[in-house]
């Protein structure tokens, strides 16, 4: 089930593509296009993951990312931002979120993308349980 506003801003639990999430972005006009691209690890800290699960309050993410989206283009004129993030069950090895940016210049698309990835974790209601070999945790909010 995906929730959107645009296909700049997705929630799914179907798996990721981060080529596709790219080439949402391009343009003739810009001249950089940077992806981060976040996979599920298999430990934090000394504990073992063996998979992540993803909840959200899927209508306020949304609402949030497209405020993200326009927090980005008022900041560096110029650029277009696209963040899909996977909720449900993700094993190791699988994406969990693509923020790409397009840019005249590649400065912007650095800048840009670290502001995206940071206020998303921050302020975007979605929650992760991190299933580990030693027990689950949830993580939420400003992890």
């Amino acid at each position: 089930m995906s929730v959107q506003r645009s296909e700049m801003v997705r929630l799914t639990d179907d798996p990721l593509e981060p080529s596709l999430v790219e080439r949402l972005v391009r343009a003739d006009d810009r001249g950089a296009v940077l992806a981060f691209v976040g996979l599920v690890r298999d430990h934090t800290g000394p504990h073992r993951v063996e998979r992540l699960e993803y909840e959200a309050y899927r209508p306020m993410a949304v609402k949030v990312f497209e405020g993200i989206r326009a927090e980005v283009d008022e900041r560096w004129p110029g650029t277009r931002v696209a963040i899909h993030h996977r909720l449900g069950h993700l094993a190791v090895g699988e994406v969990a979120v693509v923020i790409a940016v397009a840019a005249p210049h590649r400065a912007e698309t650095f800048d840009a993308c670290r502001y995206a990835i940071e206020r998303m974790k921050a302020d975007v209601p979605i929650f992760k349980k991190e299933v580990r070999t030693d027990g689950s945790v949830w993580v939420g909010l400003g992890s």
